[in-house]
């Protein structure tokens, strides 16, 4: 169900890496807990984050839910497509749903996330 390509944050968001930059989202398992989403607040271009800061939220028919960086960096570019269509992250949380292309600092940040069986076991264990 995860992709094996991707990192995973505790915080239920995905890294995918390619070179410098690093595309995140929100994981199948954070979608599929808030339910039906409807408005997303997105990150804006060309701000420094902190891994571990919030950088939008979520706003689904269950919940408001922040959405945690899982790497420090500067955001390059945003999901615009997700203004006006959230449900996409609903649909597809791994492809078109991604929410931000983020220029990573320190590439040994991603040393701290999970893999795919790891995150697999950390959510059944928050199952719990």
């Amino acid at each position: 169900m995860n992709p094996d390509d991707l990192k995973y944050h505790k915080e239920h968001t995905w890294v995918k890496v390619s070179n410098r930059k690093t595309v995140i989202g929100i994981t199948h398992y954070a979608q599929e807990a808030l339910g039906d989403i409807v408005y997303i607040d997105l990150p804006e271009v060309d701000i420094n984050i902190e891994v571990n800061s919030e950088i939008g939220e979520i706003e689904s028919t269950k919940a408001t839910s922040s959405i945690i960086s899982p790497v420090s960096g500067r955001v390059i570019e945003v999901n615009e497509e997700l203004s006006g269509a959230p449900e996409i992250v609903n649909e597809d949380p791994y492809g078109k749903g991604w929410i931000a292309i983020i220029e990573i600092d320190d590439i040994t940040e991603l040393d701290d996330l999970m893999d795919a069986s790891e995150y697999e076991k950390y959510v059944e264990e928050e199952a719990k």
